[in-house]
């Protein structure tokens, strides 16, 4: 460790979670508002109150396929008596806004979403009706325009026989029975959703302002790591770890870019991230952060100063993940988050420390993943004192089950857990049936 790195407030003592975590949070900052097309805006959190312009739906209309007539009309209708109203139009949905009026007796083919016409109060659906067609109940509209031919009644444009009554508003959609003018539509502070976003589209909103999704840039470390798919020569294995935190990143609402791998070279990792840190609002590394004689991002990162930013490389005291970097790079300084290199310990950590950070930087509370707690179905043990211990675990109907060891490379076990079991500092062993804090992941 270089002369800068030692002399770094805290660089040199035992960080506990929630030190780390608050320093995190006490840097990052919400990223700038945009204006997007709503498309664009889906994953983002507004920024603005969104109030309503107009009546959702704008007018009365139909919620089904039928007839719209007047409620005193077929207050008496029924199977054996039906009653007899001559059909004086179409209305369909969409138009030209030309609607003929429904008088005493009388009775509009209507469609589902269109208009109800003047004088109409509600609207007969088409399988209480004959359809205009004469016989028993219609089970679908029929094409084309006004029925004609049927007999019973009318003036020459047709009649339809209704076999039950309806009252006032039925089967109709009042104007702004949705929302009303002036409504709030959506609070700032929301996660644009597809519900959201149709709301918008609905309301006529074409764009909407948000705080962005984060670009987070994923890289790893080692020149042991070799794509998967490629072939593993001896001593080589496959990079996970960029493809396990991209995932963690995008599930978090951020836009990840992953980067292949980095061998362990200083220059060359300086140089990429150079090239990278254009396109991020945070950089994630995995590796090369603890003591080892190839421990390249503490090599690369240490000892920066002015504008390239600067890094400081931290012990926690949390199993696994004890080393951690955490600083601000180049001008803008972007935020980066140097994690270890054990898969287990790269989740753990973006668990803990960039998604809370990720959300903070999408204008959200960080708490996201929700705590409880449950009967542990095992003893778990021993856990080291004096370092807050997670282990995998399967939660369900509050109880959890630990799943695997706890070495920090046991990918196998991460890939069948669903929470994470939280041992405190100051516990060494836990029984089976004691409660415990439990972190669910789904």
């Amino acid at each position: 460790m270089s002369d800068a790195a030692a002399a770094a407030p805290g660089a040199d003592r035992l960080w506990s979670v929630d030190e780390h975590l608050a320093d995190i949070l006490r840097t990052v900052r919400p990223l700038e508002p945009i204006e997007l097309q709503l498309l664009d805006a889906q994953g983002c959190v507004l920024v603005e109150d969104v109030t309503v312009p107009a009546a959702l739906p704008p007018f009365d209309n139909s919620s089904m396929d039928g007839y719209a007539v007047r409620a005193a009309d077929v207050r008496d209708a029924s199977e054996k008596f039906p009653t007899v109203l001559t059909v004086v139009g179409d209305v369909a949905a969409g138009g030209d806004g030309s609607l003929v009026a429904v008088g005493p007796g009388q009775a509009a083919r209507i469609m589902t979403g269109a208009p109800l016409p003047p004088g109409a109060e509600a609207v007969v659906p088409v399988e209480w009706t004959d359809g205009g067609l004469g016989g028993g109940p219609a089970t679908t509209m029929s094409a084309g325009g006004i029925a004609s031919g049927a007999s019973g009644a009318g003036d020459g444009l047709g009649a339809v026989r209704v076999h039950r009554p309806v009252t006032a508003g039925a089967h109709v959609r009042a104007r702004g029975s949705d929302v009303a003018a002036g409504d709030l539509a959506l609070a700032a502070g929301t996660v644009l959703g597809p519900a959201q976003l149709g709301l918008l589209a609905a309301i006529g909103r074409a764009t909407v302002t948000v705080r962005p999704r984060p670009r987070v840039v994923v890289l790893s470390t080692g020149s042991e790591l070799v794509p998967p798919g490629g072939e593993l020569a001896p001593g080589r294995i496959h990079d996970s770890n960029s493809y396990l935190l991209a995932a963690c990143a995008r599930d978090a609402g951020a836009l990840a870019y992953r980067v292949g791998a980095v061998e362990d070279d200083a220059a060359t990792l300086r140089a990429t991230l150079e090239d990278q840190i254009a396109r991020a609002d945070a950089i994630v590394t995995s590796g090369g952060v603890s003591v080892g004689a190839y421990d390249v991002v503490k090599a690369a990162l240490t000892g920066l100063s002015g504008d390239e930013g600067r890094v400081e490389f931290r012990r926690l005291a949390m199993q696994p993940g004890k080393p951690q970097g955490f600083g601000r790079l180049g001008p803008g300084r972007t935020p980066l988050f140097a994690l270890p290199g054990n898969p287990v310990s790269a989740y753990v950590s973006f668990e803990l420390f960039v998604r809370p950070a990720v959300r903070a930087m999408m204008g959200l509370e960080p708490p996201e993943r929700p705590v409880v707690r449950a009967e542990c179905a095992e003893p778990v043990g021993p856990s080291p004192k004096g370092r807050r211990q997670y282990l995998r675990g399967r939660y369900a109907d509050g109880r959890v089950t630990p799943v695997g060891g706890a070495g920090s490379h046991l990918v196998g076990a991460l890939a069948r857990a669903d929470a994470l079991i939280v041992v405190p500092e100051d516990v060494t062993s836990v029984p089976a049936g004691a409660e415990v804090d439990v972190i669910l992941l789904d």
